[in-house]
């Protein structure tokens, strides 16, 4: 829960829960991390690994992945992946979590609550339309747990050899700035009234 701490100013607590095969959505999930680091307490967690004990009293929650087939990955998709990365024309190495389980599977044992939000994902560029955006999906599941979003969904771009693009880490550093600041403005400005949520189309 946000808190004053004895200086006055806002203590925050966030956790970054990523699903990773070839390690890019994890050094995004790194590079956001980097971006909350004016909060006190920011660690990154892969989502096999998030279970309810970690998440503790979070005041923030950052969840992402990469977007298989328009959406979260699914059991065969991961299988597609690990297959890609062992194939040795390919120049991928796993992610060292990258044969536990997914954003999809963690959803659905989360449960309800009451924690602000944003999700991110990673894909290839292109129109969301076409490409489809897996932090979409998990934004609207996150929202029917009762969960608050903050932050639109957003996307970073890997390229069509599955690398993170040039600049995209530097840009999640900076919407992690930007999500500190959401956070950390709510915290001391409730008596403002709570934020309006963005809308269908916005998100």
């Amino acid at each position: 829960m946000i808190s004053c701490d004895s200086t006055g100013g806002v203590s925050v607590r966030a956790v970054i829960i990523y699903e990773s095969m070839f390690g890019n959505t994890h050094a995004i999930a790194d590079a956001i991390a980097k971006g909350l680091e004016s909060l006190d307490n920011v660690v990154v967690v892969p989502v096999g690994e998030a279970g309810r004990e970690r998440l503790g009293d979070a005041d923030l929650l950052v969840v992402g992945g990469p977007t298989h087939f328009h959406g979260m990955s699914r059991t065969g998709t991961r299988k597609g992946a690990v297959a890609t990365a062992r194939n040795p024309k390919n120049d991928l190495v796993l992610d060292h979590d990258a044969q536990g389980p997914g954003v999809r599977d963690w959803l659905r044992s989360l449960g309800h609550g009451h924690t602000k939000f944003a999700t991110f994902d990673t894909r290839f560029k292109g129109p969301a339309v076409l490409r489809g955006r897996a932090s979409k999906v998990m934004s609207r599941r996150l929202r029917r747990h009762g969960y608050e979003i903050v932050a639109r969904p957003e996307s970073f771009f890997v390229t069509l050899k599955n690398h993170v693009e040039p600049g995209e880490e530097a840009r999640a550093q900076e919407w992690g700035k930007r999500l500190a600041a959401i956070v950390v403005t709510d915290g001391v400005a409730n008596a403002d009234g709570p934020r309006r949520p963005p809308t269908s189309k916005e998100t």
